[in-house]
């Protein structure tokens, strides 16, 4: 299984006034992934319901493989109401419990992730016993962690967070995840040294901070590497944090230098902002362009 990417977590429905569209982080990151040529599979749980074909039929149709989305009967697919009112911050309404608390551990899960590149999770799946369970033992077992913070309250606590940020080799979050997390340290993340910090804090390869328009910043090799945001006219951000994941990671496998990795993610999120919903299709020569246009 060469170069592969598993995705683990939640897949739903981001239900909007201008009607449904498929997410979820993982779901995203995988999408984009793949849009981006990477091998990717995605570990999740739909219900037996008409939204859990849907969201198949989908995957599917942009040619991803749902041989690890596993299929419950007690409990519906996931659907989160998203407010856009601001398109900047969108809120959303997270529905609980639904199928994707309550993905199940087995072998197969075990030999997937052991031998993928990488195992990218996020704090949202560990919010119920059941699929937190089948997390922590898939951490054991990944050998490049990758933890998208994704914190969404009512539905993390310190203690799970924490222990994902101790089992993970790449983190990434907004500035307002950073801003929260330091605090529960007494830091600030004001502080020129916080990602530094927080690195060496958890033992961690990389911390990867997405600071909205105004772009990012990237702690690896010892050294803060800093890329500005690009000017784009805004649809909605919905999955351009996502987005921006799959395009730091595509870079990362590619061993790309990390100024350059950063470029190419700010770039990636920008390009989906443009767009409504979090899937837009979008593919390496767009991202090229919007590079190019910048370099002009």
């Amino acid at each position: 299984m060469p170069n592969t990417i598993v995705c683990f977590g939640e897949t739903l429905w981001d239900v909007l006034p201008t009607g449904k569209q498929p997410g979820g982080a993982p779901f995203n990151v995988a999408i984009h992934l793949h849009q981006l040529g990477q091998s990717v599979e995605i570990i999740s749980r739909i219900g037996d319901d008409d939204l859990g074909k849907e969201l198949v039929d989908f995957l599917h149709e942009r040619g991803l493989h749902t041989n690890f989305m596993q299929q419950g009967h007690t409990h519906l697919t996931g659907v989160v109401k998203a407010n856009v009112d601001d398109r900047n911050e969108v809120v959303y309404k997270i529905v609980q419990p639904v199928a994707w608390d309550y993905i199940q551990y087995d072998d197969t899960l075990s030999e997937l992730v052991s031998e993928a590149d990488m195992f990218v999770f996020g704090s949202l799946a560990a919010r119920t016993p059941a699929t937190r369970e089948t997390l922590y033992r898939l951490l054991q077992q990944a050998k490049f962690k990758v933890f998208d913070v994704n914190m969404r309250p009512p539905h993390y606590t310190r203690e799970v967070v924490q222990y994902l940020l101790e089992h993970c080799d790449l983190v990434k979050m907004n500035h307002h995840e950073l801003a929260e997390i330091l605090e529960w340290f007494g830091k600030s993340a004001e502080d020129d040294s916080a990602l530094e910090w927080l690195a060496t804090r958890f033992n961690l390869q990389a911390v990867c901070v997405t600071l909205g328009a105004d772009g990012a910043q990237l702690w690896t090799n010892g050294q803060l590497y800093r890329s500005s945001g690009f000017s784009v006219e805004v649809r909605d951000t919905i999955g351009s944090g996502d987005a921006f994941l799959a395009a730091l990671l595509t870079g990362w496998q590619s061993g790309l230098a990390p100024e350059e990795c950063l470029r190419r993610a700010c770039a990636t999120g920008a390009l989906v902002a443009t767009h409504q919903g979090a899937t837009p299709v979008i593919s390496e020569a767009d991202v090229a362009e919007l590079l190019d246009a910048r370099a002009v």
